[in-house]
């Protein structure tokens, strides 16, 4: 099992070192408006959280149900599925457990894919606690849905154009297993990026307390002036760095997340997040926890940002 005072002291270590030049703003509202996105995401991290999951530890039985009702969400989406095994890619965990990938795609024309990525394993039930894990990190995979659905919403893509690879992981607190795996299976040379979401859903933390609907992109520096496109039909803030910190971007996005995996595999390599914040890995990370309309507006963005620039634009 994950040792949970060793994350519990890392992410503590993270919040002191962030509280010295961050001003964390607890208790920023912003109006919600109830419309669909609002509706499905609610919805989706409120099933992720369900007390009959347990807290989605890798290994267990109620993952497995986590995972097939993942797979019944794809195929509401009308997606392919893309795993070895139908929705699936299983694989043994460090401690003998069972871990599965849950995979599905828009198929393209041009033959290369962007892969999509989100855990949506949590930290399990410990000593009689659950960690329902709605921040870290079913937010990520409630916006993968919602991304999805608004890939398919606008027009049919034409000419020559890249598939889209959608993977809910495990494995994300057993050394990034289930990423590793995943790596492993893809095909040499058809992966032309990589995003990962991981902690989308939160406004607590902000980078500016004036700016409470934003997003950090760590590694994707490349494309500011796609995203700054992009960002200003949700009038949203786009940071590039962790918390305006060069050693704790380097640090995400290199070396603590899944999308190390993939970075170290040589893909190009985007993660997305709203960052830390002091629920983060606790009891308390709940669905009420959310600020779901700053979550919709992320997956407008995102969205835009994978259709015009990166699927469609060559």
């Amino acid at each position: 099992m994950p040792n949970l005072k060793k994350i519990d002291k890392i992410i503590f270590t993270i919040l002191f070192s962030l509280s010295a030049c961050v001003s964390f703003a607890q208790g920023i509202s912003i109006p919600v408006k109830e419309d669909g996105s609002v509706s499905r995401l609610r919805s989706d991290i409120s099933a992720l959280c369900a007390s009959r999951y347990a807290g989605r530890r890798s290994g267990t039985q109620a993952m497995a149900h986590v995972s097939e009702w993942i797979a019944s969400r794809f195929a509401s989406l009308g997606l392919i599925q893309a795993g070895a095994d139908g929705w699936f890619q299983s694989f043994v965990l460090s401690d003998g457990g069972i871990g599965r990938n849950v995979i599905a795609k828009l198929e393209g024309t041009s033959g290369k894919y962007i892969v999509l990525a989100a855990h949506y394993d949590a930290l399990g039930n410990s000593g009689g606690v659950l960690y329902p894990g709605a921040n870290s990190n079913a937010s990520g995979v409630a916006a993968m849905f919602e991304i999805a659905r608004l890939l398919q919403g606008g027009n049919e893509p034409t000419g020559s154009y890249d598939g889209i690879i959608f993977v809910a992981l495990d494995a994300h607190f057993y050394s990034y297993m289930g990423a590793a795996a995943f790596v492993d299976a893809l095909p040499s040379g058809k992966v032309r990026l990589v995003a990962v979401l991981d902690t989308i859903g939160a406004s607590s933390t902000p980078v500016d307390v004036s700016r409470p609907r934003y997003l950090m992109a760590l590694g994707g520096e490349k494309y500011k002036s796609s995203f700054k496109r992009c960002a200003s039909i949700a009038r949203m803030e786009i940071y590039y760095e962790y918390y305006r910190s060069e050693s704790f971007t380097e640090m995400f996005h290199k070396r603590i997340g899944d999308q190390s995996v993939f970075v170290k595999s040589g893909f190009p390599t985007l993660v997305f997040t709203s960052g830390v914040t002091m629920d983060t890995n606790k009891p308390s990370d709940l669905p009420s926890t959310i600020d779901y309309n700053a979550l919709r507006y992320r997956c407008l963005f995102l969205s835009r940002w994978l259709n015009l620039t990166l699927r469609l634009t060559r």
